[in-house]
């Protein structure tokens, strides 16, 4: 090994996995992690999930690593510390106006951050993101007690798992958006249409193909508080106690573009996740790579590409030959039903699913199929197949579709 210093800019799952993947691979020099957060680099998928969901969890319950982990391992973690620049000419990373860390190689992987509704009265208490542990218990403590009145602003995964937990604790729940079914962009109108019914059969109101105006504000003992949202479709007002903003993220490029790094929606990355200086790489989902099979760009903010991103970018700065070629995954759990989504969602996009199992009772597989081969599977409540989907995606063979959908046919001799 030439090189000194690897520095990760950014505190989360692709950090962790990096500097991990860079000791297993057997790099032995100085490996610095900076996280802005004041938690050490910690899972995300449960903060809308079990986390949200169970007020017995604690932080370190999704800690990737121990604080002991890193001490054994030599990486040095800072916390609550902001990286404000990047400088390629003297390769250092700047964290303030007196401190500073070189590096021989660098690895950008600063996230994403939820994107912010600019309306009126957003900035009032009782308004609520989640992006963050701390967003996760802050979230937690205002749904917990039950009896309040919800308004979840945004249908994607985010806006769908909190409206589950909060009716979940015996909230009210009042579900807004713009399309019309819920989840129609990650997963299409028909698997969309199915998730909406499970939401209604728990309870959840749908206020759909509607755009918010306002959210109404009153003066409470703390300060001003929302009190309600109003559309400007019908000129509705929808009480509201709490409303949660899940209208999705936004890739954190600031340090990179500052630095004169080629962005766009992410800081763009090679195959090998090299950035456009070759010095410097980009992982999880700030990173907007080609991906080789699509043979185009796609960016993921799902927690395998953390994982998938964090260890390639490492073995990629170790100079292996190596290229990020992952399926996309990704899982969701709703009420009692989770589910697993392995493939391409460009790719399915303009294509009807067909299934196998109960889609009444709510135990099937979908598959979605281009020119006669498989993009994307997702199944939910059928357990112990990803594995195969993602297999038969990678072939990229030619599949039988009636052999795919019948129940008696292993996924693989499809």
């Amino acid at each position: 090994m030439t090189t000194r210093r690897f520095v990760i800019i950014g505190g989360g799952l692709a950090a962790a996995t990096a500097a991990e993947t860079l000791r297993d691979e057997g790099y032995d020099g100085d490996v610095m992690v900076i996280g802005a957060e004041r938690h050490l680099p910690y899972l995300r998928p449960p903060l809308s999930k079990e986390y949200l969901n169970d007020p017995a969890k604690e932080p370190a319950e999704t800690y990737v690593h121990p604080w002991d982990w890193y001490h054994e391992h030599d990486v040095h973690v800072l916390t609550g510390t902001l990286a404000v620049e990047l400088d390629l000419v003297d390769n250092r990373v700047i964290l303030d106006e007196t401190s500073s860390v070189g590096f021989d190689r660098a690895l950008i992987a600063t996230g994403a951050k939820p994107r912010v509704a600019r309306l009126p009265g957003a900035d009032a208490a009782g308004v609520y993101y989640l992006r963050t542990l701390d967003d996760s218990e802050e979230l937690r403590d205002a749904l917990r007690e039950g009896g309040r009145r919800v308004v979840v602003l945004g249908t994607g995964w985010i806006g769908m798992e909190t409206a589950a937990a909060a009716r979940t604790y015996g909230n009210d729940v009042t579900v807004v958006g713009r399309g019309a079914v819920p989840l129609s962009v990650g997963v299409g109108p028909e698997l969309g249409a199915i998730y909406g019914a499970i939401h209604r059969d728990h309870g959840v109101q749908f206020k759909l193909q509607r755009q918010v105006r306002e959210l109404l504000v009153a003066d409470g003992p703390a300060g001003p508080a929302v009190t309600g949202v109003a559309t400007d479709t019908d000129g509705e007002v929808i009480p509201a106690d709490i409303v949660i903003v899940g209208l999705g993220a936004v890739p954190n490029t600031e340090i990179a573009e500052d630095a004169g790094l080629e962005v766009k929606d992410g800081v763009l990355a090679s195959a090998a996740l090299v950035t456009s200086h070759p010095l410097v790489y980009a992982a999880g989902d700030v990173a907007n790579p080609i991906h080789p099979v699509l043979g185009r760009r796609l960016r993921s903010e799902h927690w395998a590409n953390a994982i998938g991103g964090g260890r390639t970018a490492a073995k990629s700065m170790l100079g292996q030959g190596v290229i990020y070629d992952d399926v996309p995954y990704f899982y969701s759990d709703q009420y009692d039903v989770g589910m697993e989504y392995a493939g391409y969602v460009p790719l399915a996009a303009d294509t009807q699913p067909v299934f196998r199992g109960d889609v009444d009772g709510r135990e099937f597989i979908a598959f979605w199929l281009a020119g006669g081969k498989l993009v994307a599977g997702m199944n939910v409540n059928v357990w112990d197949v990803s594995d195969d989907i993602q297999t038969l995606i990678r072939e990229g063979r030619t599949v039988d579709a009636a052999k795919l959908t019948d129940p008696n046919v292993p996924i693989l001799e499809a």
